[in-house]
C-alpha cells in the first residue's frame, strides 16, 4: 500500500503552496467548495489553475457540494481535468450540509435522506458517464439523461466525507475512499463506528471493504519539542513534534488501515509555509520509509 500525503489550501496561499508541495513530493492539494460565499474563488476554477501550474501534484475538492453541481456536468468537469492533467484528480463528494446556504442559490432543499439518495445516485451516474462505452440513458429520482455520450476518460477515484449512517453505507457501496468527518482520527469512536458501517455495506454489495481507502484530515501543529499529548482532553488530534507525528501516523497505517493524511492548520485552513515544508520534508518521508509499500 502506498501512503499518500496532502494538505489543505486556501485562496491566499493557493499557487505558492501548490508549487512548493509539487516540488517537495507531496501527493494532494485539497480545496473546499462553498460557492454560496461570494468572496471565495470557485473550487473547480481554482483546481484547474493549480493542476495547470504543477506537474505531479493531484488535486481534489474536499468535498464537492453535489447539490450545486449537477452530476452530468460534474462528470464532464472531472473528466476534462483528468484529461488535461494526466489523471491527477480525485472526485471528493458530499451530500451537502449547509442547506440554508445551498438553497439561497435557487436549489430546492432536500431532506437528509433525500440528500443521501441524490449523493449516491450522482456518484453512480458520474461513473457511468466516464470511461467510454455506449451512450447513457438514466432516469432516476434526481437525475435524468437520455442518450448522453460518455467521456473517454476513466472516472477518477471518488472520496466522500460521509458522516451519517446512510451516507456511510452509500460510501461502502459506491466510493473508493472515505475522509472521516469532524477531523476524527483512527482512535476515535466516530471513526470506528463509521468504518464498520462502510465495511458492512461494501461486503453486502460484493465489494472488498479494503478497496475503500481511509484518508484522515488532520488539523494540527508541528512543534519543535514534543507535546505532553498529541490529543486534547476531548480526544481531538492537536499535533506534536515531527517524531510524535511519525510514530502516530505509522501506527495509523500499520494497525488501523489508514492510507492517507491531509494536513490543515489548527484553525482548519491552510498550513503556513514552514509547517508545510516540515510536513513534506520531515514527516511524510519518515512515515513512507517506516511502512511497507505494494
Amino acid at each position: 500500500m502506498t501512503v499518500t500525503f496532502g494538505f489543505g489550501a486556501d485562496d491566499a496561499t493557493l499557487l505558492p503552496s501548490a508549487r512548493a508541495a509539487d516540488r517537495d513530493g507531496l501527493d494532494y492539494i485539497s480545496l473546499s467548495d462553498h460557492p454560496y460565499l461570494g468572496g471565495r474563488i470557485d473550487a473547480y476554477a481554482a483546481l484547474g489553475f493549480v493542476l495547470g501550474a504543477t506537474e505531479r501534484l493531484s488535486g481534489f475538492v474536499n468535498v464537492t457540494n453535489l447539490p450545486l453541481r449537477p452530476a452530468p456536468m460534474l462528470a464532464r468537469t472531472v473528466a476534462g481535468l483528468s484529461a488535461l492533467s494526466g489523471g491527477r484528480i480525485v472526485l471528493g463528494a458530499g451530500a451537502g450540509g449547509r442547506w440554508e446556504r445551498i438553497a439561497s442559490m435557487g436549489v430546492p432543499a432536500l431532506s437528509p435522506g433525500q440528500a443521501v439518495d441524490a449523493f449516491e445516485e450522482a456518484i453512480t451516474l458520474i461513473r457511468s458517464l466516464c470511461g467510454g462505452g455506449a451512450p447513457v440513458t438514466h432516469h432516476g429520482q434526481y437525475y435524468s439523461v437520455t442518450g448522453l455520450e460518455t467521456s473517454p476518460e476513466a472516472a477518477p477515484p471518488v472520496w466522500t466525507g460521509s458522516v451519517g449512517p446512510r451516507s456511510l453505507a452509500a460510501t461502502g457501496r459506491v466510493a473508493d475512499g472515505w475522509i472521516p468527518g469532524h477531523a476524527a482520527d483512527w482512535r476515535s469512536d466516530r471513526y470506528r463506528a463509521g468504518r464498520a458501517i462502510i465495511d458492512e455495506a461494501a461486503a453486502s454489495a460484493g465489494r472488498d471493504p479494503g478497496d475503500v481507502r481511509t484518508i484522515f484530515n488532520l488539523p494540527g501543529r508541528i512543534t519543535d519539542q514534543p507535546l505532553p499529548a498529541t490529543r486534547s482532553e476531548e480526544g481531538r488530534w492537536i499535533g506534536g513534534s515531527p517524531a510524535q507525528w511519525v510514530a502516530e501516523l505509522t501506527e495509523a497505517v500499520r494497525d488501523h488501515g489508514a492510507s492517507g493524511f491531509m494536513l490543515f492548520s489548527p484553525t482548519g485552513g491552510a498550513p503556513d509555509e514552514t509547517t508545510l515544508a516540515r510536513w513534506a520534508h520531515e514527516i511524510a518521508p519518515a512515515v513512507r520509509h517506516a511502512v511497507p509499500t505494494s
